[in-house]
């Protein structure tokens, strides 16, 4: 029970690693507040959660809308009066180079893998501060260390929060808030099988994923989302209490090559 007595918000909850990483915050007695924009799997994440005898909120939101980021923490601070853990989730996956990226697809990039990150933490932590302490994970990605091909909006976002997180932690160290990041590879999610999950391509067979990660991950396979909600569940507990500023890879070894 690493996480007994402790709230967290989890953003981007209804599958994936969002899910993964609730169910797994259930599992160690954290009391959760979830988010996500597809309210039927937002409602079986939360029923999820709370058959683990926790308590759990889903909140219906979209993190590139302001009122959505504020309406999120003012329904953690109604239903459980404080704030430990955020976990900043939401994320989406898009394709292009600098020259085919349109004003559009950079604009909602940006929006919801970089302004919705600093909106939600600059929301939580004034409560943060007052209790003394606090942690924040933020979703990065290998490619917050590296880049990769045909993925520039993407990779701009994610080395965003990357620096987003090292600063934070400078910033509000002495206040006890930790900030650091996960940085999963690729990690196989179901929304991964949908059509449209990358930006204007096809949806991606089973089989053709499992042969390409075959070939460049070092481990020979894609992550798998319970794989990263462990690593998340490190920075967000106690276990890591002198840990700040840090990017936790956990791709497989691709970034070591």
């Amino acid at each position: 029970m690493k996480l007994k007595n402790k709230v967290a918000i989890i953003t981007g909850a209804t599958s994936g690693i969002g899910k993964a990483t609730a169910l797994r915050f259930a599992d160690e007695g954290a009391d959760l507040v979830i988010t996500g924009r597809r309210i039927s799997l937002g409602k079986d994440v939360e029923a999820e959660c709370r058959q683990r005898g926790v308590r759990c909120v889903f909140v219906e939101a979209d993190h590139s809308k302001e009122e959505d980021c504020l309406r999120v923490v003012e329904t953690a601070l109604t239903e459980f009066d404080h704030i430990d853990i955020l976990f900043n989730n939401a994320g989406i996956v898009t394709k292009g180079t600098a020259e085919t990226t349109s004003e559009e697809v950079w604009q909602n990039t940006l929006d919801i893998n970089v302004t919705a990150v600093w909106r939600m933490c600059k929301l939580v932590i004034p409560h943060m501060k007052k209790q003394g302490k606090g942690a924040i994970v933020n979703n990065g990605s290998d490619w917050s260390v590296v880049a990769g091909k045909d993925a520039f909006p993407y990779v701009m976002s994610k080395g965003a929060v990357g620096m987003m997180t090292k600063a934070m932690a400078l910033d509000f160290a002495r206040d006890g808030i930790r900030v650091n990041a996960v940085c999963p590879g690729d990690t196989f999610v179901d929304r991964w099988m949908e059509k449209g999950y990358f930006e204007g391509s096809s949806p991606v067979t089973l089989e053709a994923a499992i042969k390409e990660a075959s070939e460049y991950i070092p481990m020979g396979r894609f992550g798998k989302p319970e794989e990263i909600a462990n690593a998340v569940l490190f920075l967000a507990s106690d276990e890591a209490s002198f840990v700040t500023g840090h990017l936790l890879l956990a791709d497989g070894g691709n970034t070591a090559q």
